[in-house]
């Protein structure tokens, strides 16, 4: 089928150019490391909606030395010609006017991830500078903007005998809290973009230190799901590929079972992420959850009418990635993290449930795995439900009495409310004198809780510890987790800085993602930072949370000479008005929020360090071991 013509009449102008540049955040989330890649992404997407119509195979993505960065394509090249409407040349008004694009327009972009229409305009307008080249109908053509405006008009500086856009810009560091791109993060959704579209190769070079890698995966779904498992024992192989189009809708979805106890699902609309899911997850969920209980009880593995599988039975090992193209998503917020179109749910469950239970059929020795699997974990629930039952009639989960450590604050109001999770009773002591009573609460955990990594539910509720937390933040675990119901909107994990200190905090994060992950999605997680150091000279104080804070705190001090230091190996060593001034008051703390901006990472991250197989471990460690700040030996 020929591509759909892609020329100036195709840019369309919905509203004039806001101001970006005062109000970034309402554009891009924030102006934090978060924000400065939401900029790349928005500049690497209208490559990839190239992808997505056929017209593009290769993507070159460059960290220069100057601090810029560079996205090359080979697709058809934005559109300079004069605008019949509005008299500017279409690259021009791309790249200056908010809200204009092609990608309102469904006959030059089937689908696209930029359905909003602020991408390039929002980078352009918080970039010191921005380039544009443009490849097209046998020229090449340069403008350049600064801060958003164009410094003279489009010209041609060449001939090509190719087509494409190379865009290339710097954050503007008057505006971003940061403009140092990171390679990791780059990398890893380059990675993940080419998993979900099998048909193009990402070339990234980093010039900062030379490193160069090609991400191609001809696989596709099929691979991701291989990635996401690697370090686990899987069920079967390889992992189911499905394929359906219902409407106007696209449909992908490669999953696979490994016997472990955690679900990891990650979702995407246009190849963009939603790690909140929305309708496409709901529907997913259901049609495993239909299926694999019409073929059990089809098969006879479930006997009475009144038996089923659960979607927390079915769930349990789970491991899938699921691609929707989407005519007209309706996401809900600027950064599309949930999807809210209803009539998504009903088109993946009906699609799935038909595919999956023609290849059940076709694969019985899969389909008696998975249900076996399920049973098992089956009883398992079943086990957890009577222990949910003794612990509440030991009044520790609902409507009885909080746990005996647990030091609450007065106030009632849960926005106000915050919890702090410290290490061990000495610290948790320090911590309870040292805090505001009114609105702060205080946890003492007694050694390291359980690795939930390794552990179904019904061993998580035999743990004390674990069933303290529960209990203390109020919100319940797994699929009986309401967040209506949390008790404090901060919940600060607060470790001292050593192994054992790192060691469970890994190990509560842990708990957090695997079992009660809206308390991360919603921003409820945070990390104190606490000080390495104390300096004094005189009746000059002052604290240093790393060896560079230290020597420059030190020479403000006026050098090292006659400068008193002492260095925190924990939070016991501090006094009640040090750990409240350093770490635990508004104002003067620092506080860590904990996201998850790639759940493939973090999910293969959790795998590693915290599964049963210790061979990634032992590379992991080996790889990133020159990264560590602050070894405990």
């Amino acid at each position: 089928m020929a591509t759909p013509a892609y020329d100036a009449s195709s840019i369309q102008i919905l509203e004039g150019l806001s101001a970006v540049r005062k109000r970034p955040g309402m554009y891009i989330g924030s102006t934090d490391v978060r924000g400065l890649h939401h900029l790349v992404w928005e500049v690497v997407e209208n490559s990839i909606d190239e992808v997505l119509a056929g017209a593009c195979t290769d993507i070159d993505v460059t960290i220069h030395t100057d601090g810029s960065i560079s996205v090359r394509d080979n697709g058809r090249g934005i559109p300079v010609e004069e605008h019949p409407k509005y008299h500017r040349p279409a690259l021009e008004i791309v790249m200056t006017v908010l809200h204009a694009g092609s990608k309102f327009d469904k006959s030059t972009y089937k689908v696209s991830g930029g359905l909003h229409g602020v991408g390039v305009h929002v980078v352009n307008a918080l970039s010191e500078w921005f380039e544009v080249r443009v490849r097209r109908g046998g020229h090449e053509y340069f403008q350049r903007y600064e801060r958003g405006v164009p410094i003279a008009p489009v010209r041609v500086v060449g001939d090509a005998d190719s087509t494409g856009t190379t865009q290339r810009f710097k954050p503007d560091g008057s505006i971003m809290e940061t403009v140092v791109f990171d390679k990791e993060t780059i990398g890893r959704r380059l990675k993940e973009l080419s998993f979900l579209n099998p048909g193009v190769a990402i070339q990234f070079l980093d010039e900062r230190d030379g490193s160069r890698e090609t991400f191609h995966h001809a696989g596709g779904l099929v691979e991701f799901v291989e990635d996401l498992n690697q370090g686990v024992s899987v069920l079967f192989q390889p992992p189911v590929a499905l394929h359906a189009r219902r409407d106007t809708t696209e449909i992908d979805l490669a999953l696979q079972y490994n016997d472990g106890y955690n679900e990891t699902v990650l979702a995407f609309v246009n190849n963009i992420n939603t790690i909140d899911g929305g309708t496409h997850v709901v529907g997913l969920r259901a049609a495993m959850t239909r299926t694999l209980n019409d073929y059990a009880r089809g098969r006879g593995f479930l006997k009475a009418e009144k038996e089923g599988l659960t979607g927390e039975d079915v769930r349990e090992g789970f491991t899938a990635v699921l691609s929707v193209k989407v005519l007209e998503p309706q996401f809900e917020g600027q950064t599309k993290a949930k999807l809210g179109n209803s009539e998504v749910k009903g088109q993946v469950e009906s699609a799935v449930y038909e595919k999956l239970a023609e290849y059940l059929e076709e694969h019985p020795a899969v389909g008696q795995a998975l249900v076996a699997k399920a049973v098992q974990a089956s009883q398992a629930r079943e086990a957890a439900r009577k222990a949910r039952e003794l612990t509440r009639r030991k009044g520790l989960l609902e409507g009885g009495g909080l746990p005996g450590k647990l030091a609450d604050c007065h106030s009632r109001d849960p926005a106000r409310s915050e919890l702090f999770l410290v290490e061990g009773d000495s610290a948790g002591g320090t911590a309870k004198q040292g805090r505001d009573r009114e609105f702060q609460a205080v946890l003492p955990l007694r050694g390291k809780i359980l690795n939930v990594e390794k552990a179904r539910l019904d061993q998580m509720l035999q743990n004390e510890q674990i069933r303290s937390l529960i209990t203390a933040i109020g919100v319940g675990i797994g699929d009986e987790l309401d967040l209506s119901r949390l008790r404090y909107h901060k919940i600060i994990l607060m470790t001292d800085a050593d192994v054992d200190g790192s060691h469970i905090r890994t190990l509560l994060l842990t708990l957090f993602y695997r079992k009660m992950q809206p308390l991360i999605t919603e921003g409820h997680v945070f990390i104190a930072q606490a000080p390495l150091y104390r300096l004094e000279k005189g009746s000059r104080v002052a604290y240093a949370y790393s060896d560079q804070e230290r020597d420059r705190v030190a020479a403000e001090l006026g050098g090292p000479k006659g400068v008193g230091q002492q260095r925190y190996k924990g939070l016991g060593e501090m006094n009640a008005e040090q750990l409240a001034v350093t770490t635990m008051h508004p104002g003067s703390r620092t506080l860590l929020r904990v996201t998850v901006e790639d759940a493939g990472y973090a999910n293969s991250l959790f795998q590693i360090l915290m599964g049963e197989e210790v061979e990634p471990r032992r590379q992991y460690i080996q790889q990133h071991a020159v990264e560590v700040t602050n070894l405990d030996i």
